[in-house]
């Protein structure tokens, strides 16, 4: 079997929720070795969430979960009983990497901050994502993605300017992550050259605020602060989701210069409105932009999304099915063409769809295993990978450190 890309690597992986495990996924799937640290008295709050397969609730079945930890092992630990503490630093001893995204200054109180591992193993490189980073006056705040959306700003600029803010669910959970992984690849490479380890303070809150870079350079150079505008664009007219034939069947069009205006007037056959002086220019088309949207829907009411997208991508106008999870699965053709989706047999919950990151080397191949059941590795890591005899492990089980 050729050698896999990161198979040296060697991951103690105290995170739980998304961000975290999302961040060393693609280091168990290019062959790390990647060891999830929870326990039944306090299990990753994903596992807990669902959506559980056949609606039947349990800590192995959840969909909120799994995908996520593909291809490592689970060692269920209790680290409130001292002995799970010593255990969790004998793991430190032996890994290359510990990653950690519960709220700022948890795992110094746990003693396993980074000025403490650093004296198990002085070449470590640890990296912690909480939600505010490790110092300031809200660096102890807890919360997810859902809150962080809030307060990373998100949620102001959501939604349609009548309304109330409309939650955007977990989205600053899938930016962190990324940071997060390119940190320690680059760590991994500083240490192979120099010897060294180091610690990464992440705030998740300050990932998040590159995504809005635009809004910000904005407000600071033209004092415009940015406003919920619904599916509406400054730059384009018209712009939005335009229901189509189906059931809540939906296309989105995007028109942005005056070619693009032209070739969507000739695409939809000209219809007299088109020729309104109110949509003659963009400026006036935004500030007709409700009659405007009526208008396109009249048109796009009567076909299909997949026949309004093919005839405005054939004049090179912008459109795009709003698909469901569904769709992504069944019906996208890029994603599966790309080997995009994997189908993985789990013991608890059989066969499901699991995903690759959204990245392929040219030599090195990704390989997308199962989650593991809850401390489905117990024994192994305990005997095999430190060195405990069977004497020690039984005494870890019945003193309630072994979960």
């Amino acid at each position: 079997m050729p050698k896999k890309l990161l198979e040296d690597v060697k991951i103690a992986d105290f995170t739980w929720a998304l961000v975290g495990p999302i961040s060393t996924k693609p280091f168990s799937d290019y062959g790390a070795q990647v060891i999830k640290i929870e326990g039944r008295t306090r299990p990753d709050s994903r596992r807990a969430s669902g959506p559980f397969k056949d609606d039947i609730l349990g800590l192995d079945r959840s969909g909120g979960s799994n995908p996520f930890s593909s291809g490592k092992m689970s060692l269920g630990l209790n680290l409130a009983h001292p002995k799970g503490l010593e255990t969790a630093k004998r793991l430190v001893a032996w890994a290359d990497v510990v990653v950690e995204n519960f709220a700022g200054g948890a795992m110094e109180r746990m003693g396993l901050g980074y000025r403490e591992l650093v004296k198990i193993k002085p070449d470590i490189i640890m990296l912690s994502s909480c939600i505010m980073g490790q110092t300031g006056p809200l660096a102890t705040h807890r919360g997810a993605g859902l809150t962080l959306t809030a307060l990373a700003g998100f949620n102001s600029i959501t939604g349609w300017p009548d309304r109330e803010p409309v939650s955007i669910g977990f989205y600053t959970d899938f930016i962190g992550p990324y940071f997060n992984t390119i940190l320690l690849l680059a760590a991994l490479d500083y240490r192979l050259r120099t010897g060294k380890g180091q610690y990464f303070d992440v705030s998740q809150l300050e990932t998040s605020a590159h995504m809005l870079a635009p809004l910000i350079l904005d407000w600071t150079v033209n004092g415009r602060s940015a406003q919920m505008e619904g599916n509406s664009s400054p730059y384009s007219a018209p712009h939005g989701a335009y229901r189509c034939r189906g059931n809540d069947r939906w296309c989105a069009i995007a028109v942005s210069t005056e070619e693009e205006w032209h070739s969507f007037c000739l695409a939809i056959g000209s219809p007299g409105w088109t020729k309104d002086r109110r949509f003659g220019t963009h400026e006036s088309r935004k500030e007709h932009e409700t009659e405007l949207d009526r208008l396109v829907e009249s048109f796009t009411v009567a076909l299909t999304p997949e026949e309004v997208q093919e005839l405005m991508q054939s004049v090179n106008v912008p459109a795009g099915i709003l698909r469901s999870a569904v769709d992504l699965v069944t019906e996208d053709p890029q994603l599966t063409s790309r080997g995009f989706w994997h189908t993985v047999d789990h013991p608890d919950v059989g066969k499901y769809i699991a995903w690759r990151m959204p990245f392929i080397l040219s030599k090195s191949q990704c390989e997308v295993r199962r989650a593991p059941l809850l401390g489905e590795h117990n024994e192994y890591v305990c005997k095999e990978i430190l060195g405990m005899s069977d004497e020690e492990v039984s005494e870890l089980v019945v003193e309630g450190v072994l979960e």
